[in-house]
């Protein structure tokens, strides 16, 4: 029974929690580089649902830093640390301005005005969204926490796409 219990045993391989905060508080940000990454993930994600591509989508996820201040939120929120929930859900809502700010004039130039499946489906979510949220965030969790990270948060990130 003990081998199964270390099996699954989450404190193996942990980061010092120290190290954690650190890691969740830098990825917080947004400006300068992350500002202009996120406008680029933006555009070329308005160009995937423009074209229905979901590749596209999901490449613009992977270079998308919106993660930050999410992952910066929920840790917070774990902690019970509302100074650092106070900046996520600020740097949530700049990153929130950014999106809409750039979607707005891309759609605005945009010669394609029919909305596509790809951006009609993320219109109607159901509970297996909200159980692939769930899930997603929990790997995105353990992942934070771990000594040898991989860098799994794109792929948790992929993950909540409906």
């Amino acid at each position: 029974m003990n081998k199964i219990l270390r099996f699954f045993d989450l404190h193996q391989g942990e980061e010092k929690k120290e190290a954690v905060l650190e890691n969740v508080v830098s990825n917080i940000s947004f400006r300068g580089a992350n500002a202009w990454i996120l406008a680029c993930a933006i555009v070329v994600t308005s160009v995937g649902l423009n074209v229905n591509s979901t590749a596209v989508i999901i490449g613009a996820m992977l270079i998308s830093p919106l993660m930050g201040p999410i992952v910066g939120a929920g840790f917070a929120l774990g902690t019970f640390d509302f100074p650092l929930l106070k900046k996520s859900l600020k740097n949530l809502l700049i990153a929130t301005l950014i999106s809409l700010v750039v979607s707005f004039i891309y759609f605005l130039l945009s010669p394609f005005k029919e909305a596509q499946s790809e951006l009609l489906a993320r219109t109607s979510p159901n509970i297996y969204d909200v159980m692939i949220a769930i899930f997603g965030g929990l790997v995105g969790v353990i992942a934070i926490t771990r000594v040898d990270k991989g860098n799994p948060i794109p792929r948790v990130a992929i993950l909540q796409q409906p």
